[in-house]
Parts: structure tokens; sequence; C-alpha cells
């Protein structure tokens, strides 16, 4: 069995029996939850060395960093894995990370809904639909009580700008989340984190409670305090992934004791425990190594070495050790031949429409209540348009005129492609919170995904055409209705066509900074082949192809062809005289200095000004779109390997 170096299991399960399994039920005493037995636990992760075409793979058998809740609630990619898990005497079914509960170390619920809000979405998804409604929220009133939560249960859970609920309430309310489909198991790591030491101790009486009405309960715990530590029934201590006790938790310090380390008066059995796996504890350092104190690092790790081996031995030894190895040979020989694949599969107890419906209302629920992804938003797009048509007011038709559009219309493109930047965190900041809900079956990849496309394109387009409202008149563009439902459009393309490409750069990325990097870098280069910056004619060809992949490039020439087509910046005469010029003189017009039509300055500039020429780039942002959508969505699939 491998597990993370020098770590404690805890099952607390009612009247246990010291090979972590419950006896048969007695009507007498408190009720007992269902029995969960490993047997021959190893999990094997293939390591990569070497670079390019001289890349090795070769297995490593993990000894550390390895959750070994995760391997009994089967959240591990089974490829890996060898060994299995039973569930009272019969194989673990695929969808079991389904029907078991799993409360992970870190809060994940949404921070922007009540508590019962919260509860209510765990039953709308989690619960079969022949449920009716009227006991789905009978069932979320009765844990709302079970769980004390009935002063916060219409109470915000709270976010890192906004002031929620407790600490100890925001880890009942994620109990809650997985006790609304009732499990008969329940995986709990690290329970403890982040918590004082009342507020822990609350949270464990809760969980004792519970497992006296017939619930088996599993947690990781890290140094728990003594009042919290005789809680529990059943205790579990790996080192260096290999057992070193496993029975019950009140015979742990007799047992320890016996193989020559005592705990000391007043200490914590917890913490007493952790000092010997590490080889710290008073009687090893004094009694087992007289000289520590002058040990080099190199002999204190080989004098830890042996006294993990030392403890692994004496286990082995143990009679703990042979009880347990006698039930669960017992277990097998009545083990309930079932044939279970060995894959993870996740089932749904909804519609793909009904998912749809509740996670739809619960992201535009988020999106409206954080000021800073809705109301700031919109606020900087209405500060930002003022700022350029106060810059650009009253654009005139004079040569002028020609430089003032487009600094105006490139302003624009850019500001587009720039503000969606703030997309890279619909993906990034709920991670956590996506990845559980994933795997424990609450929605679909495409339901989770198609929702946060929806809102975004909801927020993106109000605030595209406010943008577009407030520059477009306040500039003096061309007064046609046409022309201006032609640049709210193309300006509205833009910003889908980079929130797409902000959501494929950030889609698998971990780091909010590290994915603005990226999306800037991308922004700028193509920004260089917009079409303001460079002329696009002039080059090179073997550079040139570089220009199709340029979002500002489409935006920029629909925009232009919108506004310039039909705009005359000379008087008649002028005009006459420079097409006479350039006619004598075989010439563009640039060479005389004047750009007199639209038509002109786009011919100089290689943009096919027709009305395909037009919807052309039309098409192109649209089909670069949804490319960049379905990489994207694949991404987002693809993290589910990891988990």
């Amino acid at each position: 069995m491998m597990e993370r170096a020098n770590h404690i299991n805890i099952a607390m399960i009612e009247d246990i029996s010291t090979n972590g399994t419950a006896p048969a039920e007695d009507h007498n005493q408190q009720l007992c939850g269902s029995t969960v037995s490993f047997h021959n636990i190893e999990y094997k992760v293939q390591l990569k060395s070497g670079f390019f075409c001289k890349r090795k793979t070769s297995p490593n058998e993990i000894l550390a960093d390895l959750k070994f809740l995760d391997i009994l609630a089967a959240r591990k990619d089974p490829s890996g894995l060898s060994g299995e898990v039973l569930i009272d005497k019969a194989p673990q079914p695929p969808n079991f990370k389904c029907l078991s509960g799993y409360v992970v170390q870190e809060d994940v619920v949404m921070g922007t809904l009540t508590v019962r809000e919260n509860l209510r979405f765990s039953a709308a998804l989690r619960l079969p639909s022949s449920v009716p409604q009227s006991e789905k929220e009978a069932r979320v009133n009765h844990l709302i009580n079970e769980l004390g939560l009935t002063k916060v249960a219409d109470s915000k859970v709270g976010t890192q700008l906004t002031r929620g609920i407790s600490g100890g309430e925001r880890k009942r309310t994620n109990i809650g989340m997985e006790l609304i489909i009732d499990p008969s198991v329940l995986f709990l790591d690290e329970p403890t984190t982040g918590l004082d030491a009342s507020t822990a101790n609350s949270v464990l009486l809760l969980l004792k409670r519970m497992a006296g009405h017939g619930r088996t309960i599993i947690m990781s715990i890290h140094q728990p305090r003594y009042s919290i530590y005789r809680l529990f029934d059943t205790l579990t201590l790996l080192v260096g992934g290999k057992m070193v006790y496993h029975g019950p938790a009140s015979n742990a310090l007799d047992y320890f004791a016996n193989i020559g380390y005592p705990c000391e008066p007043h200490n914590n059995p917890a913490d007493f425990f952790l000092d010997v796996i590490n080889g710290d504890s008073t009687a090893t350092t004094m009694t087992k190594v007289p000289c520590s104190e002058d040990m080099d690092f190199a002999e204190l790790s080989d004098s830890r070495q042996s006294i993990e081996e030392r403890l692994v031995e004496e286990y082995r030894n143990s009679s703990y050790s042979s009880d347990t190895r006698a039930e669960l040979d017992r277990i097998v020989q009545d083990k309930k031949c079932i044939s279970c694949s060995k894959s993870r599969t996740i089932t749904y107890n909804s519609s793909f429409f009904h998912q749809l419906r509740w996670v739809l209302k619960r992201t535009f629920q988020n999106l409206m209540l954080n000021p800073q992804t809705s109301v700031a938003q919109l606020g900087v797009n209405i500060f930002l348009a003022l700022i350029v048509g106060a810059i650009f007011f009253g654009v005139k038709d004079d040569q002028s005129g020609v430089q003032n559009r487009m600094g105006a219309l490139f302003f624009i493109t850019t500001n587009q492609c720039f503000s969606t930047v703030s997309a890279a965190e619909l993906f990034i900041i709920e991670r956590k919170l996506f990845v559980h809900e994933y795997i424990s079956g609450y929605y679909r990849v495409s339901v989770y995904f198609l929702s946060k496309i929806l809102s975004d394109i909801t927020l993106r387009t109000i605030t595209s055409v406010i943008f577009s409202c407030i520059v477009y008149f306040l500039i003096g563009l061309k007064s046609t209705a046409a022309a201006f439902f032609v640049f709210t459009l193309t300006v509205t393309l833009v910003a889908y066509t980079a929130t797409a490409m902000t959501m494929a750069i950030s889609a698998d990325q971990s780091v909010v900074a590290l994915a603005n990097i990226l999306m800037t870098i991308t922004f700028v280069f193509m920004m260089i082949f917009s079409g303001l910056l460079v002329n696009l004619p002039s080059i090179m060809d073997w550079m040139s192809w570089l220009k199709y992949f340029s979002i500002p490039r489409y935006g920029l020439a629909a925009l232009k062809i919108n506004e310039f087509v039909g705009l005359k910046f000379c008087d008649e005469a002028v005009i006459r005289n420079t097409n006479i010029s350039a006619t004598v003189t075989n010439c563009s017009v640039s060479t005389v200095g004047l750009t007199c039509t639209g038509e002109q300055y786009l011919d100089y500039l290689g943009i096919e000004y027709t009305t395909w020429g037009l919807w052309e780039n039309h098409v192109a942002l649209t089909v670069m779109t949804f490319v960049f959508l379905v990489i994207a969505y694949l991404k987002l699939r693809y993290i589910k390997k990891f988990t």
C-alpha cells in the first residue's frame, strides 16, 4: 500500500474490528456503515526522462505524494493501480466515485451563493429525476438542521472579496453537499485544514455523530489534538508508502510502547506517532540514536531509514497484522463474484438539459453577484469609450480624418482583444470546483463548458453594444444605420474571437498570471500583422502567411471597409485633378501626397472593399471562434485524465 510519507489515515466507524471492517450489525448498539477493505494496493506511474528522440519512459512505484484516500475513493487513474478495493465484499462499481461522498481538503462551494442554494444545486443534479422537488427540498432542510446551519442557511458562503460564513460553517456546507445523496461511505481529506481548534473539534464531533448512525467515515488528518484523536475508532499509520500500524486507535499507544517507543506523559498521541515515524521522538532520539546531534545529514537519513524498516517489520510480525490478514482472507473467500471493469465511469442522475438549466442558472447568478466580473467590466468599457470618443471627437472629412479614423479603428479593435483577458479566469479560478463536481457526477463537461460560454458571450455582447453606441457617435463615423450595424457586429465578433482564443490558451493552465503572459504575447504579435503598423502587401512572402492568424487584422479590415467606402476627403476639383495626375504619371495616388477617396486608401492598403470582402472578414472571425472553442473544450476534457 502506497501513501504520502508520515501520514495518518483514520477510519471513523462505530465498533470497528481490528482490520478496519465493521462487524455484523447489532441492533442493540449503534448502526454500522459499509465495509471498505483494500487488498495488495500498489500504485505506479510512468516517468519520462531524456530529450525528444532519446526520451525514455520507465515505471516508478510511488512511495510519496500519493493520496491514499483517492485510491479508496476510486479517484485515481486505474492504469497504474494494482490490487483491489472491496465494498461490502464486492468489487467497487465503475461509478463508485459518483455513489460515495468525498470532501476535498480545500472547500469547493460557490461563494456567491447561499448555503441553501448550494445544497439545492447538489440535490437538483445528484438526486435522480424521479425524486420529486418537494422531497429534494425536504432533504435540503433536513441537512441544514442536522449540520447546524439553520442560522446561516440564507447567508452567502463568501468569496475572497466578500465576507461570508465562518470556516467551520463552510466546511459543514461542503460536507452537506456530499451528504445529499446519503452515501454509505464518506471520505474526507484533512477536514480540519484551516480551522481553529474549537471549530475543528465541532466538525469532528459532527462526523462522529454521523458515524453512529450507519455511515462509514474515512479521513486523513494532520496532527489532530487529543480531544479529536480520542473520537477515532480505527487508526492507520503509513510511512514511506508502507503500513506501520492498523488497528484500534485506543490500542496504538500500548502497541508502540511494547515495541520500544513509549509515549511521554502529557504528549499528544497524534504528535507522538508522527515523531516516531519521522525518527524525531524522544524515545527514538535518546535510546536508539544517542549521538544524533553529531550526525551529518547522510547518517541521519540512514538512521531514519533503519527506523522506518524496523517499524514496518515490527508491524508485520504483530498480532494486529496477522488478524488483519486473516480477516482480509475471509473477505476474499466470501467475495461476491461480480465482474466489474477496472475502468472508471461517471454516471449522471439527470438529463443534459436539466443539468444545463441548473448550471447555467448558477453561472449567471455568480456573474451578476461578482462585481469585478460584471459591473467592473462594463464600467471600464464605458470609461474607455468616453476616452476614445473624446480623443477622436468629430473626425473631419479631410486628410487628418484619414489618420484619425485609422487610429480610432485600430484602438477599438485592439481594445476589444485585450479586454477579453479577463476570460482567462473563467476556467482557472473554478478549476478545483469543476474537477470535483465533474468527477462526482454533477454534470457533463459539455454542460459546464456551454454554460460558461453562454454567460460570457452575454456579457461580451452587452459591453460591446454599449461600447459601440458611445464611441461610434462621439467619433462621428459614417452616419448610416447599416454602417452602425456592421460596426457593432464587427466589434462584437472581434470580442467573441478574442474571448475564444483566451479560453483556448487558459483552459489547461492553472496559474492566471502565466495565462495572461501567453495571451499578451499572442495579442501583441497579432497587432503587428493587423494592417496599421506594417503595410501588409510589402511583407516578404515567407512571412506574409502569418497575417492569416491575426484577429485584429480581420476586425480592422472589416471596420475600414465599412467606414472608408464612399467617403471623400478632397473637393471635387482636387479629386478630378488627382485622378488625371495619377493617370498621366501612371502612379498610385500616394505619389502625389493626397488620399481623396476611401476606396483609394483601401487600394493602397491592399484591402478588397467589395461586399464579399467585408463579409469575408466576418466569416474568418466566426471560423476562428469555433476553432478556438473546440480547442478549449478538448483541453477541458483532457483535465479529467489527471483526476
